[in-house]
């Protein structure tokens, strides 16, 4: 299967990322990157969502947990028509609609605020279950990151859902291996991941996250156990597209100067 549009998608809201990062000279432009891929293909090729009708009652929902990662969420929304793209260039800015960490009020397309990290997936238990018991046939997703899954309340919430049978859930790992203050291996290392989460009972599997194939098939083969909630760990690179960012730590922090954005979108522009 040929994804053009998928790729020109991931590309597009790396772009836009950049450029309200560095305006807004605002932080995390690293932890962006690295999703942008699964960002494009849950977007244009997975989710059940309409723009023009953005509570429609039986769409999917989606649930970004690493709210920090709000600039590039933002941007997808604007490339399929929810917001206005004029809104991207206020991000962070006083009085902008788009504040520095996901904010859902009065932002279509957007389920739950989110910031403080571990919150998501326990968010995307309950819409789960609630689903389960209305005898709805929407799905959740929720994108979370590595160091997130230090939280404890992640871990109530996979046994949770395990018990559940909640498996019109899928937690999607962002897993570029740096969080907030090193690597993530040295912080509090989360292998063996996989065998952890089937451990408690979920269906998990490991794939590329950049590869857009790769990240289209799992999305499309779920759940992957009857009464099974699923897990994709999507092993990726902080700061992925642009080689001076590439996985580096400054980037979770740093903001690209109008010299590194031009540098930046060069790069991004001449990729595949």
């Amino acid at each position: 299967m040929i994804f053009n549009n998928t790729s020109i998608l991931a590309k597009q809201i790396r772009i836009h990322a950049l450029k309200m990062t560095s305006n807004a000279k605002a932080s995390h432009i690293g932890s962006c990157l690295s999703m942008a891929e699964l960002l494009a293909v849950l977007y244009q090729d997975i989710l059940r969502v309409k723009c023009e009708t953005p509570d429609w009652e039986d769409r999917d929902r989606f649930i970004l947990s690493k709210g920090h990662g709000a600039a590039i969420y933002y941007a997808v929304l604007a490339e399929k028509g929810f917001i206005p793209k004029e809104w991207l260039s206020t991000y962070a800015e006083n009085d902008s609609k788009l504040s520095a960490h996901v904010n859902s009020y009065n932002i279509p397309g957007i389920e739950v605020s989110s910031g403080s990290l571990g919150h998501g997936l326990p968010i995307a238990c309950g819409m789960a279950l609630a689903a389960k018991a209305s005898k709805k046939n929407y799905k959740i997703y929720v994108l979370l990151s590595d160091g997130e899954l230090d939280e404890g309340s992640n871990w109530e919430s996979i046994l949770f859902a395990a018990h559940h049978k909640l498996s019109n859930l899928t937690a999607i790992v962002d897993y570029n291996k740096i969080q907030g203050f090193g690597d993530v291996k040295d912080i509090l290392n989360l292998e063996p991941l996989e065998d952890k989460f089937k451990a408690f009972g979920w269906s998990a599997v490991r794939i590329d996250g950049h590869n857009i194939q790769e990240i289209h098939n799992s999305l499309s083969e779920l759940p992957m156990e009857n009464d099974r909630p699923t897990v994709i760990i999507a092993d990726t690179i902080k700061g992925k597209s642009v080689s001076f960012m590439e996985d580096s730590l400054k980037w979770h922090y740093r903001s690209p100067s109008s010299d590194e954005l031009k540098k930046a979108i060069s790069e991004i522009e001449k990729t595949q």
